[in-house]
């Protein structure tokens, strides 16, 4: 890391960076300014610089490595149990769509019956009207057909 400005080979500026040259003297005012100086007094090295990364990383990374580590292991655990629950949502459509079956099994059953008292009904209704034509036909005096000519 540098700083700008012209620095001396110990790594010292020798002189303010560019754009901050020296103060023109204002009238009125003293020569002594108390930020005068305060520039060349800042001293950065660059291997203060280094070192005091190096103690901020040494400080810090081992945290956040093991909240890294442990966010790693949340996100795995998540993952789990997000296939966990997709599995028991598909158990539980499944149980749902047996309790479904059921109930078409139950209204077919229901309706089956009805099928079938309608058809003896059917039948019964064909056995009395064919009884009753036998009826008219002997009352209107014609011979009485045979069960398999009726149809």
């Amino acid at each position: 890391m540098s700083v700008p400005g012209p620095t001396s080979p110990d790594g010292v500026l020798a002189g303010p960076p560019h754009g901050l040259g020296a103060r023109e003297p204002t009238p009125g005012l003293s020569d002594a300014s108390p930020d005068e100086g305060l520039l060349e007094d800042l001293t950065v090295e660059d291997k203060a610089v280094e070192q005091l990364a190096e103690g901020l990383l040494s400080h810090y990374l081992p945290d956040l490595q093991r909240s890294k580590q442990a966010l790693q292991e949340l996100t795995q655990n998540q993952v789990v149990l997000l296939d966990t629950l997709e599995q028991e949502i598909s158990k539980f459509k499944e149980c749902h769509s047996m309790l479904d079956i059921n109930a078409l099994f139950t209204e077919a059953k229901h309706y089956h019956a009805k099928l079938v008292n309608i058809r003896k009904e059917m039948l019964m209704l064909h056995e009395k009207t064919s009884k009753l034509k036998v009826l008219l036909d002997l009352f209107c005096g014609e011979p009485p057909m045979h069960p398999l000519q009726l149809r």
